[in-house]
């Protein structure tokens, strides 16, 4: 039988637990054409864990290893604490959708954001839960998020990008280069519940906290996110 663990994990266990404790929420920040639903991209997940793991020592590493089953895709993770050396692994089997490169790296890719969340305990916002369980409708979501840096350029695609919201200023550049060009941050406008439009900040929020507050936005520990009102000071 395959050892999913090194011989003793106290030292990990501790780590990990510190990891839960400081870990971000995942953000869906991606959309499936397919089933109209949003879901968290691969990057989204590793924004999520990526500084906390860092923080407590603790290397992650996601690689491809052959299986019995055929036209299917083996992939290991492996959580290793780098001071004791102490790990633990799991082993996730998905069938290709196509056996060509292609398929193999959208099997891999999922499979990674599924492996890694199921190991760190992971979970997303559930969207319609949340409507479900309080009765009201979350902002309606752009097709496409504009990051600030890229706004700014001239002639850029993404500076001519409106929310198809009603409701959404109809400036949206022009908000979005009063914004920090933060690494990693990526500004989405879209419309909040009472019509006035507003500026969601995702991605790698947890290290810029300080300067998301100086910069007037508000953190929502029921939705979970960076906001702040178009037109506030």
């Amino acid at each position: 039988m395959t050892p999913y663990q090194s011989e003793n994990i106290t030292e990990l266990a501790k780590a990990l637990l510190n990891v839960q404790r400081t870990m971000q929420p995942i953000v869906k920040d991606a959309e499936n054409p397919f089933t109209k639903s949003w879901y968290a991209s691969l990057n989204s997940v590793m924004d999520a864990c990526r500084d906390a793991l860092i923080e407590n020592g603790i290397w992650l590493c996601q690689y491809p290893v052959p299986v019995e089953q055929p036209n299917s895709l083996g992939l290991v993770t492996k959580l290793t604490h780098a001071e004791s050396g102490q790990w633990q692994s799991s082993l996730a089997v998905v069938p290709l959708p196509k056996a060509d490169p292609q398929g193999m790296g959208s099997a891999m890719t999922y499979c990674r954001r599924y492996a890694l969340t199921a190991m760190l305990g992971m979970v997303t916002e559930d969207d319609d839960g949340e409507g479900a369980r309080t009765g009201r409708k979350t902002p309606s979501r752009p097709k496409l998020p504009i990051n600030a840096s890229e706004a700014r350029k001239v002639g850029s695609p993404d500076a001519n990008i409106k929310s198809k919201s009603p409701a959404t200023s109809n400036r949206p550049t022009a908000n979005l280069e009063k914004l920090p060009p933060l690494e990693g941050i990526t500004y989405q406008q879209v419309t909040a519940q009472d019509g006035r439009p507003c500026i969601i900040a995702s991605g790698n929020t947890q290290a810029k906290k300080e300067l998301l507050t100086g910069a007037g936005f508000r953190w929502n520990p029921h939705r979970k996110l960076w906001w702040k009102y178009v037109d506030a000071a």
